[in-house]
C-alpha cells in the first residue's frame, strides 16, 4: 500500500483529460505530484491551477522521458508512477499512413515499457513503489476501427501481467487500470452507442484508489470486468454485428470534423 499523503507521483501526459483530473485526485489527497506533458504550456496552466510540478516530456523519447524521472525527485524518491499518455486514431487500418500507426505503438505501449524500465531500479531497492499503467477496456474487447489502439492496450494489459509475476514479492505493485470510453478529447466526434461512458474524474479516483488496495486489474465501472469473455463466448456473427452497431470507425462510427482538432493537435 502506497500512503498517499505526502507521497511523490509522476504523471504522464498530465495536461489534460485523465492525467489533468488524476494529478488534481491526487493532491486533494496529499500527493506531491509531477506531470510531464509534450505541450508544456499547457502543463504549466494545468500545475498552476491544480497545484502540480510540470515539466517538459515527450514519452517516445527515452531521454526525454528519463529527464523526467530524474528532475521529480529533487523532491525525494518516486513512490508512485501513472503511466497515462496515450493517443487514438480512428478509420480502417489499411487506410491508415503507418508512420502515424507506429507512432501510436509507440505512445501507447512503448512508453510504458520505457516508464516502467526508468522508475523500477529505484523501487526495487526501495521495496516500495506502485505503478499504474493506464490502459483500457479495449485491451479486453476489441473494436473495428482502432485496430491499432485496441493492440496497444491489449499489450498493456499482457505486459503487466506478466510483470506483476516478476515483482511478486519485491515491495512493488503494479495496477492496470481499464476505463470505458471517457469524455476527453480522445474520444471527440465518436459514437457511442450501447457504450457506458465516463467522466475523467471517475478513472482518476480509481488510479488513485489504487495506491491503497494495489489490485492488480481494475476496469471502470466494476461491473465491466467479465465483458473481456464476450470475445470467447458470443458467437461471432452476432459479435461482429454488434461491433459494427456500438459504432466502430470503420463503419462510420464517428465525425471526421468534430475530431479534427484533437488528429492536429496529436499531430
Amino acid at each position: 500500500m502506497i500512503e498517499l499523503r505526502g507521497a511523490l507521483v509522476c504523471v504522464t501526459g498530465g495536461a489534460r483529460g485523465i492525467g489533468r483530473a488524476t494529478a488534481a485526485e491526487l493532491i486533494a489527497r496529499g500527493a506531491r505530484v509531477w506531470i510531464g506533458d509534450r505541450d508544456l504550456p499547457a502543463a504549466e496552466r494545468t500545475a498552476a491551477e491544480i497545484g502540480a510540478t510540470a515539466y517538459p516530456l515527450d514519452v517516445t523519447d527515452q531521454n526525454s522521458f528519463r529527464a523526467f524521472l530524474t528532475a521529480a525527485p529533487a523532491d525525494g524518491p518516486i513512490d508512485m508512477l501513472v503511466n497515462n499518455a496515450g493517443i487514438q486514431l480512428m478509420g480502417g487500418f489499411a487506410d491508415q499512413d503507418l508512420g502515424a500507426v507506429q507512432r501510436e505503438l509507440a505512445v501507447n505501449l512503448g512508453a510504458v515499457l520505457t516508464g516502467v524500465h526508468l522508475v523500477l531500479p529505484g523501487m526495487r531497492i526501495r521495496r516500495h513503489g506502485h505503478i499504474v499503467n493506464v490502459a483500457s477496456m479495449a485491451g479486453k474487447i476489441t473494436t473495428p476501427g482502432i485496430a491499432t489502439y485496441c493492440a496497444s492496450k491489449f499489450g498493456v494489459v499482457a505486459f503487466s501481467r506478466a510483470l506483476r509475476a516478476e515483482l511478486a514479492g519485491s515491495g512493488v505493485t503494479v495496477t492496470t487500470v481499464m476505463p470505458a470510453a471517457t469524455h476527453t478529447e480522445l474520444t471527440s466526434g465518436v459514437r457511442l452507442r450501447l457504450q457506458p461512458t465516463l467522466t475523467p474524474r471517475q478513472v482518476a479516483v480509481a488510479i488513485a484508489d489504487s495506491a491503497r488496495h494495489t489490485r492488480g486489474e481494475v476496469t471502470v465501472p466494476r461491473w465491466l470486468a467479465p465483458m473481456g469473455l464476450a470475445e470467447e463466448l458470443i458467437p461471432t456473427p452476432v459479435l461482429w454485428w454488434l461491433k459494427r452497431f456500438v459504432g466502430g470507425a470503420e463503419y462510420g462510427g464517428y465525425d471526421p470534423a468534430r475530431r479534427q482538432a484533437y488528429l492536429d493537435r496529436i499531430r
